[in-house]
């Protein structure tokens, strides 16, 4: 809520100006009654016909006022719920890009796209259409209670009593709908999340025929989406018709109550007149009570959990004066390293260090915590024991957009951007990169040739995810886009596994040309024989360090996977 003020503040002066634009054109709607109260009065009863000219042209002059202030007013609000939105939009997106790895582990993406795109909008609306309504119901109404107060106190308490009748339905509607607007707002964030996960994963859904379980699974949520709607709409329904029928009802009460004071003489005709249109200027408030209570229902469960995403914190802080190294050199180290994650030892007591220029091989079965190492360097995660070091300072003590801008990576699940091949590979950096940089890149990871044989070349639009193009494919565009960036150390997180072995071989001779620091994590013996130096992982544990050729000689995990790859005949040979 202090964020939705903090916004408001900013806009502050124009929120002023369309609510002086509200306040002038109600008040020239409360002059029309009056002007009608000296027709009836003086022109019609009174027989003062040189007044009605003076009179009818005052109703024309209050008419352009009034349309006048109603589009400054309207038009000002809505142009600062626009700016309002597009701000919470881009501040709420830049919040969610802080949070650390762990957050996105645990968060589904269809949640924080709704989080992002409904619930923003239904904050919007209430700052804006809804929320202009609501501000001019109370002053409407506020100052037509004067003006009924003025023409006869005593009569004016029964559209009081009336009005505060309906507002106290209107906010017990409200608590009724609150609750079920949070349930909307969670269960649409669950359909979202099922939608993106089949339409990104289509083809898998297709390949295994699956289409009618995940089609049930959808009908499901969408089900309970629809009793959610259909429980909001039992609710208004049951409630708007009292809403309808006593702003109807109020006038003619009034007429009905007012002709009887006028038979009586304690009112004139003209005031009976003027009160009546008092009335009726008070039945739509009544009327758009109910509307307006469940959209600002509707935008208070959805602030609610746009908060709560305010309220997650990153758990991988920079230090409020980080070290700023002058040139990264490349030197990597991890001394005494442990880390676990969710209750599970995932690495324990692992060293090595790795000097700048030198490449490290880094081998071990799935779940060994070769990644780990990866995210440890990253800092996508914090060690919990030990020290992950570049150039001789923890990584803890460096800034997050150094520490980054210094590593080139190359993870294991490839992801482009639906974008051109270009954009792909110069990752944002189009106004620095230059071309020839772009084309190198391209060219060292063996996907220069493929590239300029599409019609497209390097403008050819991949798709989301790189859909249409072969795992081979957006490997090697994934190698050009870290190559091009020609960071100090360089990841490749198995990045050559959809390669053929011509393929990759040419792309380990270009590697060796390049002057960073390489970490090469690969389950291919082959992606790592010319490593400086090669350790193999079991358990989170080294259990094997050397070279290509010793560890060979020592005939142990790194010898057992070289026999199941080559067979027995090459790993004789080789020993």
């Amino acid at each position: 809520m202090k964020k939705i003020i903090k916004y408001i503040g900013h806009y502050w002066y124009a929120y002023l100006f369309a609510i002086v634009c509200m306040v002038t054109a109600i008040l020239l709607d409360m002059l029309y009654p009056l002007i009608t109260k000296r027709i009836v009065d003086d022109v019609i009863l009174g027989g003062q016909v040189q007044l009605l000219g003076g009179l009818l042209g005052a109703i024309a002059v209050i008419g352009v006022g009034r349309a006048l202030g109603g589009y400054l007013k309207e038009f000002t609000f809505d142009v600062v719920s626009i700016k309002i939105a597009a701000k919470l939009r881009k501040d709420l997106f830049a919040h969610i890009e802080s949070l650390s790895m762990d957050y996105f582990d645990d968060t589904n993406t269809g949640e924080l796209m709704a989080r992002v795109k409904d619930d923003v909008d239904a904050v919007w609306n209430a700052l804006g259409y809804v929320g202009m309504l609501m501000i001019e119901v109370v002053i409407h109404v506020s100052i037509v209670l004067y003006c009924m107060f003025a023409l006869n106190w005593k009569l004016a308490f029964v559209p009081l009593g009336v009005m505060i009748l309906m507002g106290v339905t209107a906010v017990f509607m409200e608590r009724k709908l609150n609750g079920i607007y949070e349930s909307i707002s969670e269960e649409n964030a669950a359909l979202t999340t099922i939608a993106e996960e089949n339409l990104a994963g289509v083809r898998t859904v297709k390949a295994f025929a699956r289409e009618k379980f995940e089609i049930q699974k959808f009908l499901s949520h969408n089900r309970r989406y629809y009793e959610l709607n259909m429980q909001q709409a039992k609710i208004l329904v049951r409630y708007y018709p009292v809403f309808q029928f006593t702003g109807k009802l109020l006038p003619v009460a009034m007429v009905i109550i007012g002709g009887v004071q006028v038979i009586q003489g304690k009112m004139t005709l003209g005031s009976l007149v003027a009160f009546t249109e008092y009335c009726r200027n008070c039945v739509w408030p009544m009327e758009m009570l109910g509307w307006l209570t469940n959209d600002l229902s509707s935008a208070a469960a959805s602030l609610k959990k746009l908060n709560k995403i305010y309220r997650q914190k990153s758990s991988i802080a920079e230090r409020e004066r980080p070290v700023e190294l002058g040139r990264v050199k490349g030197e990597v180290s991890f001394e005494h390293v442990s880390f676990a994650r969710g209750g599970q030892e995932i690495l324990k007591d692992v060293s090595f260090t790795l000097p700048q220029g030198k490449t490290l091989g880094i081998m071990g079965a799935t779940g060994a915590g070769k990644t780990s190492i990866v995210n440890l360097l990253m800092r996508f995660f914090d060690a919990e024991a030990g020290s992950v070091k570049l150039d001789g300072v923890d990584v803890r003590d460096l800034s997050l957009k150094q520490l980054r801008s210094s590593v080139g990576t190359v993870m294991q699940d490839v992801f482009l951007f639906s974008d051109t091949i270009s954009e792909n590979i110069r990752m944002g950096q189009r106004k620095t990169m230059e071309s020839h940089a772009m084309l190198h890149a391209a060219e060292l990871a063996q996907a220069r040739k493929f590239i300029e044989n599409m019609p497209e070349t390097y403008e050819t639009v991949v798709g989301e995810r790189g859909v249409g193009l072969s795992g081979g494919q957006k490997q090697r565009i994934s190698i050009a886009r870290a190559i091009a960036k020609q960071d100090p150390v360089l990841i490749l997180d198995d990045s050559t596994s959809a390669l053929d072995m011509e393929t990759e071989y040419e792309i380990q001779k270009a590697l060796e040309t390049l002057k960073s620091t390489k970490i090469i994590i690969a389950h291919r013996i082959s992606a790592v024989r010319n490593a400086d130096e090669i350790i193999f992982l079991e358990n989170g544990q080294i259990k094997e360090r050397g070279t290509h050729e010793e560890l060979l000689r020592k005939q142990g995990l790194y010898y057992q996977t070289y026999q199941a790859q080559y067979g027995n005949a090459a790993a004789e040979l080789a020993v």
